[in-house]
């Protein structure tokens, strides 16, 4: 055979040819279409993700060069290149398809029951990178024919240029190995972070990049290692807690603030969600009363305002409501300082859901009523006077 290839190298260069292309086609059939359709019978979506990042017909090369280096021999006198080349490309080969492994490992983590949101593909990233590197030193070694060992105990006066060359690297592993042990992001959380303009949901962690898709639909990527650096909110907990919250006030104007009437208190009386606690509170002004005959000022002795009525109504109202967390979470009604704006009078409360839509629908639904309800307790809400204020004012 190495005689009659000598004779005729044309000869047998077009049916070496033609030979890889016949062995090519075989191991695409069979391993190729044929693997395919296995994975196509099959009710697992997991065989399927491995054969699509494989990409089977790319691997179908192997089985080609694989002939080929064995039958180098054939042709001692470009056997060394006929092996070398064969091994390059095995090499290559390889290594894609070692990087297609992991991209599947990646996608049935992600698939499967198991996963929390905390990704894995900062990691097969630096295996990844790692097979690359191993790739490059094999092939420079096959090319120089130099011990990979040899290489490698040279690459110790690469140090300094290799750190500089990876430096994004090497803290993008530093900061996704802190980010995963501390569980500080993962996908599905929503980050805000105000010096990147970042306000939304996470998309996407990976060894280079956190992509965070923002509420008005613009992607925002930012460095891995970058969020070891900048401040910035994850509403995770708020979203496992169960509860959002609302702390928002409403101002009263504070000139309609007066001591209560008889008439007044008669009136507040007939309210259901609070006719108990005033009930109470008249009681003990009237048994002072009774032990204090003389009484020369509104000053003296106990007084109740509409102010505090308001505020107990708040409190009962947003108590009766069924969205709103009462025990589990922190409830208070509370008055703020006075200001030029009025007396605010904050709701601190938790609704019962975390949901972008129902939060606000009960939010503003509560605000509805409650500035609605002021007047009947003799109150004014506070805003700023308008154009219509003042031209009111000057027709009086």
């Amino acid at each position: 055979m190495q005689d009659w290839i000598a004779r005729n190298p044309g000869l047998a260069l077009t049916g070496a040819l033609g030979l890889l292309v016949i062995l090519y086609l075989l191991a695409r059939l069979i391993f190729g279409r044929g693997l395919l359709y296995l994975t196509s019978l099959t009710r697992n979506q997991y065989d399927d993700i491995i054969a699509r990042e494989l990409r089977l017909y790319r691997a179908a090369w192997l089985v080609p060069f694989t002939v080929l280096y064995l039958a180098a021999s054939l042709s001692p006198q470009y056997q060394v290149v006929i092996e070398k080349t064969a091994l390059f490309v095995i090499l290559w080969l390889a290594v894609v398809t070692l990087n297609g492994l992991t991209n599947a490992v990646n996608q049935i983590y992600e698939s499967s029951s198991v996963f929390k949101g905390v990704s894995i593909q900062g990691y097969l990233e630096l295996l990844k990178l790692l097979v690359m590197l191993v790739g490059i030193i094999l092939s420079i070694s096959l090319i120089t024919g130099q011990s990979p060992l040899l290489l490698l105990s040279g690459l110790g006066a690469l140090t300094a240029i290799l750190l500089f060359v990876f430096h994004d690297t090497l803290l993008s592993l530093i900061a996704s190995i802190q980010i995963s042990v501390n569980d500080l992001v993962k996908e599905g959380d929503w980050l805000e972070i105000p010096s990147y303009h970042a306000d939304g949901v996470v998309t996407n962690v990976s060894l280079y990049m956190i992509r965070i898709r923002n509420w008005d639909n613009t992607i925002t990527g930012i460095p891995t290692y970058k969020l070891t650096e900048a401040p910035y909110r994850n509403w995770r907990g708020m979203e496992e807690s169960g509860g959002r919250r609302i702390m928002r006030s409403v101002h009263l104007d504070q000139t309609t603030i007066r001591f209560c009437t008889p008439q007044m208190i008669k009136r507040y009386a007939k309210i259901d969600l609070i006719a108990e606690y005033v009930s109470e509170r008249q009681e003990d002004m009237d048994a002072y009363s009774h032990e204090n005959k003389e009484l020369d000022s509104p000053l003296d002795g106990p007084q109740i305002t509409n102010v505090e009525i308001f505020r107990i109504y708040m409190q009962e109202y947003l108590k009766s409501h069924p969205d709103i967390h009462t025990r589990k979470m922190d409830f208070l009604i509370r008055e703020l300082a006075p200001s030029s704006t009025g007396l605010p009078v904050e709701v601190y409360a938790f609704t019962k859901t975390t949901k972008w839509n129902d939060y606000e629908r009960i939010q503003a639904e509560i605000f509805d009523h409650l500035l609605a309800a002021a007047m009947f307790f003799d109150l004014r809400v506070f805003q700023q006077p308008t154009g219509s204020d003042f031209a009111r004012a000057l027709r009086a």
